[in-house]
């Protein structure tokens, strides 16, 4: 695994033009697939949303909370086959027919020496799990949490600056850690504003 993962990509219009390692594909800027899936917990009537923080490890964006569970579709994989991301990083069998598609959404990242242009096949899975059914995959995953979904939503239409979080991490020795505190916009991998916007519209309709 790691950069030389071979992607399929796609020009300027979506069409697929080819594959190349994944080295490129972030160096040149082509468009490639990934595969997004947040989990929503409700519990007394409350709808949480659940996060994973990125191991400090993580070439790209260490530290930062981010989708459930997500990763590149490797040039031989169907969308299908996303769920395994789920299994490897976070522990969570699911069968691909349990998850909700919210659509094909595009975002684009641009920073020194990195474009990330994903067409992120991006699901729902209504989850029955607590805390403790997480097994992280430590090397890409450091920590699960939650947040209720309406302080996420109301994050990111700036009606909050900070939100209350609640979970755990294993840290560098292996121990883990309760974490229970208030984060902001900037604790977030910085996904365009409007993609978390547009993810957070399509989970509504799917909870409310």
């Amino acid at each position: 695994m790691g950069e030389q993962e071979m992607l399929r990509i796609f020009d300027e219009n979506k069409k697929p033009i080819g594959v190349a390692p994944r080295s490129d594909v972030h160096r040149i800027g082509y468009w490639h697939e990934v595969f997004h899936c947040w989990f929503i917990i409700n519990e007394l009537g409350i709808d949480y949303i659940y996060l994973q923080l990125r191991s400090e490890n993580k070439k790209d964006y260490p530290n930062l909370l981010d989708i459930t569970a997500a990763g590149h579709l490797l040039v031989d994989e169907t969308v299908k086959d996303g769920v395994r991301e789920i299994k490897e990083e976070i522990g969570i069998e699911i069968a691909f027919e349990d998850l909700i598609q919210l659509g094909v959404m595009e975002y684009c990242v641009v920073k020194e020496n990195f474009i990330d242009k994903e067409l992120a096949n991006v699901f729902l899975y209504k989850s029955g799990n607590n805390l403790d059914d997480f097994t992280l995959q430590l090397e890409e995953v450091s920590g699960i949490v939650k947040a209720t979904f309406s302080d996420f939503a109301q994050l990111w239409s700036y009606e909050k600056d900070e939100i209350e979080i609640k979970g755990f991490e294993v840290d560098k020795d292996g121990k883990t850690l309760e974490i229970k505190k208030y984060v902001s916009r900037n604790d977030f991998v910085p996904h365009q504003m409007s993609f978390y916007q547009e993810v957070i519209q399509k989970i509504h309709e799917q909870i409310r």
